[in-house]
């Protein structure tokens, strides 16, 4: 299966360390050869660099790297094919406007059902690639559409309720419906299953969670908590379908969805049992 990366923080961070980690899975220590990509918010628009092609082998991931790119929130993926060719068409983050803000999703799992299941209602929006995971997408931007798609962003608790009701309807549809999807307000996360390894069981945890906070006089030195810009307090939220450093990454639980907003978790939810808490 393929492997997703979150990062939410307070202040513009780059992700070089956690890009390297991420990249050497996508071909050379893991079998996610089939492409990558990588989202970087600046404010309500992103900037999406994505290859059909092994992340380990690219000379722009290397290029990334050295320029360390920041932002306070970034979007990874890196694929192991399992529904739709080796194209770009296919590769993800995905990306899409609406409501004058850049919309980005990342899938890891299996969604056969979504293709013909009567409840996914695409509405304007439809699919460049052939992936059950871009088709999810566009379902989900649908449900955002009809929330209200102008200028002034919907309440998060309002939002949330829309990402809960997908995530539920996605684990009635494969066995593994993790993602990440960013708003250019709030990064979603929702962890259900994935596969370790070939052959073996579809379980959870299907996502990773590590919180940091520091100052600027205590540089983190080759870690995944990113260079730090300004003198103020940092606070970052990494995601990970696997841990990418040996420190106390949280497990998320099978169904959970974790709300990120400037470097902390803004909300959680459990769809599949009682809902939502905030914090």
């Amino acid at each position: 299966m393929c492997e997703l990366f979150g990062m939410s923080s307070r202040l513009p961070a780059d992700v070089s360390v956690s890009l390297e980690k991420l990249a050497d899975h996508g071909g050379h220590a893991g079998p996610h050869r089939d492409g990558w990509g990588l989202a970087y918010y600046s404010g309500k628009d992103a900037q999406i660099v994505r290859e059909p092609s092994a992340a380990s082998e690219s000379a722009c991931v290397r290029f990334i790297e050295e320029q360390r790119l920041a932002s306070r929130c970034v979007v990874g993926h890196i694929r192991r094919a399992t529904v739709g060719a080796n194209t770009l068409a296919n590769t993800q983050p995905f990306a899409r406007e609406l409501g004058g803000r850049m919309h980005v999703f990342a899938h890891n799992g299996e969604l056969p059902g979504v293709f013909d299941d009567p409840r996914v209602g695409l509405g304007r929006f439809r699919p460049i690639g052939d992936t059950d995971s871009e088709r999810a997408f566009c379902w989900l931007l649908a449900r955002f559409e009809a929330l209200g798609a102008g200028a002034r962003v919907p309440s998060l608790a309002a939002r949330l309720e829309i990402v809960v009701e997908l995530a539920r309807t996605l684990t009635e549809l494969g066995p593994a419906a993790n993602f990440l999807f960013g708003d250019g307000d709030a990064l979603f996360a929702h962890a259900h299953r994935r596969q370790l390894a070939e052959g073996a069981e579809i379980m959870p945890p299907g996502l990773h969670l590590l919180c940091r906070s520091c100052r600027q006089e205590t540089p983190l030195v080759d870690s995944a908590a990113l260079q730090i810009r300004g003198g103020h307090e940092q606070r970052v939220v990494l995601l990970a379908s696997v841990p990418l450093t040996d420190e106390p990454w949280e497990p998320l639980a099978e169904g959970e969805i974790v709300v990120l907003q400037h470097g902390r978790i803004a909300a959680r939810a459990q769809p599949l049992r009682a809902g939502a808490r905030t914090m």
